[in-house]
């Protein structure tokens, strides 16, 4: 089989292929070759600048200059709506993935992908919180490797996604208000091999967590395929150090005991003793690396301080045959030097790929559900 493009990077950037390059976005929104920039001035585009309000979409600020000018960068999604933005023929890879949402949607638009006519989504997660923000009106900057955000609030994916048959991403406004959405997806017509996983990804939120019980990441895992990354809102109730807690990787017929267990919580994001000292500054202990960051938070161990944080297993990916479990305690300290634990707001996104069919997903929450106060 010739190179067929999908697996990029800096060694082989040289190598060439007969993989098709396409595009979809508001001015080609089909990703038809030839078909962009082909947007008129016209009473829709008007009714979609009204429609989004405040934010305007400069649908009409190209009236002088016509067709194949700036005339439709952006498209709008009402409240409680749900909008199919991209539908593509495979065989093929998503490559890059760009969205611009305002911060007050991060959690109120839903992102969802669909892979081969498949019913129930594979990925299914609040916008933010799937680019590591997951925290209303903040916008955080994410330097890793597959994902990056960058100012103000540009959420980028370099996750590969490979689909032999179609590719369908919908998204959901779970508020009452219009939202503008601003998007691109990079995809190439190409062959796929047959090793080539499906991905995954999945949101889950516990608050508060139930005293003793482990907070769960992902759980209903079944078949083969490998565990690529974790993000993690966290909200702290209580004033103490809330990271003492282990993840646990059960897999492949595990029972009480998991085969991968860490050392901490921090630990397990790439940091180290409690991410320093207490603190008042709220740039200590804080970092975005390729791989693992804590990107937004504050070590001064006060309740309400939110925290963000994730790991990417792109060298390190947990590969399983069978099954997969993952889970992180919440630990902090009580008197006497005895840990404490935690009943504290936890949301987070597991990353995946894997063969399909996949397991059913929990049920998203509602939009009062995913609200953080």
């Amino acid at each position: 089989m010739s190179f067929n493009g999908v697996q990029m990077n800096l060694g082989n950037i040289a190598k060439l292929s007969d993989a098709k390059s396409r595009s979809i976005s508001a001015e080609n929104v089909y990703g038809q070759k030839g078909s962009g920039a082909m947007a008129e001035i016209s009473d829709s585009a008007q009714a979609e600048v009204e429609r989004i309000g405040q934010y305007q979409s400069n649908c009409q600020c190209g009236r002088e200059l016509g067709r194949g000018w700036k005339v439709r960068p952006c498209s709008g999604i009402n409240g409680g709506e749900t909008t199919t933005f991209a539908d593509i023929e495979g065989p093929g890879v998503i490559q890059h993935i760009w969205f611009a949402v305002p911060g007050e949607w991060h959690r109120n638009i839903i992102l969802r992908m669909f892979w081969d006519d498949e019913e129930e989504a594979s990925v299914e997660v609040p916008m933010g919180d799937f680019f590591c923000n997951g925290f209303p009106k903040i916008q955080t900057n994410i330097y890793a490797q597959p994902i990056n955000v960058n100012p103000v609030g540009g959420f980028n994916s370099y996750f590969p996604m490979p689909f032999r048959k179609r590719a369908r991403i919908t998204v959901e406004n779970v508020a009452t208000e219009a939202c503008p959405l601003y998007y691109t997806v990079d995809y190439a017509l190409t062959e796929i091999e047959e090793d080539d996983a499906y991905f995954h990804a999945q949101f889950r939120r516990t608050n508060p967590l139930p005293y003793k019980e482990e907070y769960t990441i992902l759980d209903g895992v079944t078949g083969k395929g490998q565990y690529v990354g974790t993000y993690m809102a966290w909200y702290p109730k209580s004033h103490c150090w809330w990271g003492e807690g282990e993840i646990k990787f059960f897999m492949d017929g595990d029972g009480e005991y998991p085969t991968i267990c860490g050392t901490g919580t921090e630990d397990y994001f790439g940091g180290a003793y409690c991410f320093g000292k207490w603190s008042e500054d709220p740039q200590v202990g804080l970092y975005s690396a390729p791989f693992m960051g804590h990107p937004y938070g504050s070590i001064a161990r006060r309740a309400g301080d939110k925290q963000g944080l994730y790991r990417f297993h792109i060298m390190d990916p947990i590969r399983f045959e069978e099954d997969l479990k993952v889970t992180m305690q919440a630990l902090g300290w009580r008197s006497e030097g005895r840990f404490l634990p935690l009943q504290d707001d936890i949301a987070s996104v597991a990353y995946w790929y894997q063969r399909e069919p996949h397991g059913s997903f929990p049920k998203m929450p509602d939009k009062d559900g995913l609200e953080v106060i």
